[in-house]
C-alpha cells in the first residue's frame, strides 16, 4: 500500500531528517519527496511504500502523529487511495 505523508509547520532544523528516520525504523519506503519554505512555514509531501512495513497503517499513522507533537509541526498519513478521494475536484 502507498501512503502520502503531509508535514506542515515553521521551518527548523531536522524536519525531514526526523520524518525520514521514524518512516525507516517502521521499514517503509519513501518513493517521493516535494518540499518548499515559503516566509518561514515548511511543508512537505512524502509519497511511501509500506509493503515491507513492520507496523499497521493506524500504528505509523500514530507514530507520525507523536513525532510532529514532539518537533512542532502537523503530519498527517493516509493510504494514496484515501488522500486522492478526498483531494478529487
Amino acid at each position: 500500500m502507498r501512503l502520502v505523508l503531509t508535514i506542515v509547520g515553521e521551518d527548523k532544523v531536522g524536519i525531514i531528517a526526523k520524518v525520514s528516520n521514524k518512516l525507516a525504523e517502521m521499514n517503509i519506503n519513501v518513493i517521493n519527496v516535494n518540499q518548499n519554505i515559503l516566509n518561514g512555514f515548511f511543508n512537505m509531501v512524502m509519497l511511501a511504500d509500506m509493503d515491507k512495513a513492520n507496523v499497521s497503517i493506524k500504528d505509523a499513522r500514530d507514530a507520525m502523529k507523536k513525532l510532529g507533537e514532539e518537533i512542532g509541526v502537523e503530519i498527517r498519513l493516509q493510504s494514496e487511495e484515501i488522500f486522492i478521494a478526498m483531494h478529487r475536484i
